[in-house]
Formats: C-alpha cells, sequence, structure tokens
C-alpha cells in the first residue's frame, strides 16, 4: 500500500502520533530529573561523573525502553508501505542491552593504582541510574521515585554511618630501599606491630632494579583510633635508616 507525501505527514502528526510523543517526553523528562537528582551527590563530592553524566545515562535508558513500549507507532506506523500492526517489541531485550552497555560506562570510571581501587561506588551508581529511567520508561514512577531515594541515601548517609561504624583503616606503602640494603620481612613486620598495624597477607610484593628493592604492601589498623596516623608514619619513615624514598597513602580496596 503506497501513502501520499502528505498522508504520511498526516501519520506522523495524528492525534494518537502526538499524545504518544508527549507521554514519551514526560517520562524522559522524569526520568532525566531523577538522573540528575542522584547525579548531584557525586558531582558535590568532585567525581569525575556528575550531573551531566547521570542525567544523560537515565534519560537514554528510559527513551529506549518507551522506544520498545510502542512498537505500532514507529515511522508513523508505517513500514515498507504497509500499515504496522501486528509488530511486538521484547523489552527485555532492549532492557539487557541498557544495562550491558552502561556496564561498560561503569567500568570506564573505575580507577585502580597498586593496591588501591577507586571508583566502584561511581560505577554502580551509574548502573543504578541506568535502572530508574527503565522505571521510568516501563511506568514504574513510583519505583522509580524509591530507587532514586534509596541511591542517594545510600552515596550519602551510608557513608557516614561506615565512618561512625568500627573500622580498620588501611594504608598503601611503598618503600625504596638505598643500594646494597636489604630489608627483613620480619622486621617490618615488627615495626608495623608496634605502632598499632599488621601487613596483610599475599599483599607484599617486591622490586629490585638498580641493586634497590622497592616494598609494596598493605597494613592495616589492628584497632581503629590506635594506630599511629598517616602524617606520622610519614615522618617517622624519613629516619628509617636504608630509606630511600617512600609514598603512603590511605587504600581504598
Amino acid at each position: 500500500m503506497n501513502f501520499s507525501y502528505s498522508e504520511l505527514i498526516a501519520r506522523y502528526w495524528s492525534d494518537q502520533q502526538v499524545t504518544i510523543n508527549l507521554l514519551a517526553f514526560a517520562n524522559i523528562a522524569g526520568a532525566m530529573v531523577l538522573g540528575l537528582f542522584v547525579g548531584y551527590e557525586r558531582s558535590f563530592n568532585g567525581r569525575a561523573a556528575g550531573m551531566r553524566t547521570y542525567g544523560l545515562v537515565c534519560m537514554a535508558s528510559c527513551a529506549l525502553i518507551v522506544l520498545a513500549g510502542s512498537p505500532s507507532q514507529w515511522y508513523g506506523g508505517v513500514m515498507h508501505g504497509a500499515v504496522i500492526t501486528p509488530l511486538v517489541a521484547d523489552p527485555t531485550r532492549i532492557i539487557q542491552g541498557v544495562v550491558t552497555g552502561v556496564g561498560f560506562l561503569g567500568a570506564g570510571v573505575i580507577m585502580k593504582d597498586g593496591f588501591s581501587i577507586s571508583g566502584l561506588t561511581t560505577a554502580a551508581s551509574i548502573w543504578a541510574s541506568s535502572a530508574i529511567g527503565i522505571l521510568v520508561g516501563i511506568g514504574f514512577y513510583a519505583t522509580a521515585i524509591l530507587v532514586t531515594l534509596l541511591s542517594t541515601f545510600l552515596m550519602v548517609w551510608i557513608m557516614k554511618l561506615e565512618h561512625w561504624l568500627p573500622a580498620r583503616q588501611a594504608v598503601m606503602l611503598c618503600i625504596r630501599f638505598r643500594k646494597g640494603f636489604s630489608p627483613q620481612e620480619s622486621t617490618l613486620k615488627r615495626i608495623a606491630k608496634d605502632r598499632g598495624y599488621e601487613i596483610l597477607p599475599n599483599t607484599l610484593t617486591i622490586k629490585y632494579e638498580a641493586d634497590q628493592q622497592e616494598w609494596r604492601y598493605i597494613a592495616i589498623a589492628e584497632n581503629k583510633g590506635q594506630s599511629v596516623p598517616i602524617s606520622t608514619l610519614a615522618e617517622e619513615l624519613r629516619n628509617f635508616a636504608g630509606v630511600d624514598q617512600f609514598n603512603i597513602s590511605h587504600s581504598k580496596t
């Protein structure tokens, strides 16, 4: 069946098409607002992924699900010269593609520096924002709002709860010793214990270059609040015999 240009234009701007587009606009705009809400916490704390990233992920996820919800209206209800009536899209396949694609985006914000890993919370929250967009797209508005509030609550208040609850501080050390100096692991363990730390098993790596040894390991505090602060550790390392250079930082694993 062939249609004239005027008939095709009338189909694209029919009352049904306009109604569906207005509903899609409302869903997509709502998803974007919820994404911005979640992303504000990351933006406020200076993370690489901020409000724009979350808004885009949430909005695009919603748009794809809305698209799958009205297949009979694609191309103005006309495809290859025939009116579309039996076409049925499978939203689950689109959801699967969205979740997989956003997973790759989240992996891009995860950074690894030695034993320290950062960006996991940001990656997880980006993935959650895609779920919010999907929920809005399929019409679960109350659930989408709940997930938005819970995601924000987890990122803002649970972090404060983590600082309040008993925990063991972990520090990562990279020590380069002077040429010809041979440190002993037992000595390092004793020094760490005297300062309230223990070296985690299987974290010690040793690099030998130009007659110098470089030791990397993670030490964890035995009791919260009773271990030597990291600034004091740095000051003491300056005066240790055999130490040429060192790098010490809080470890996020």
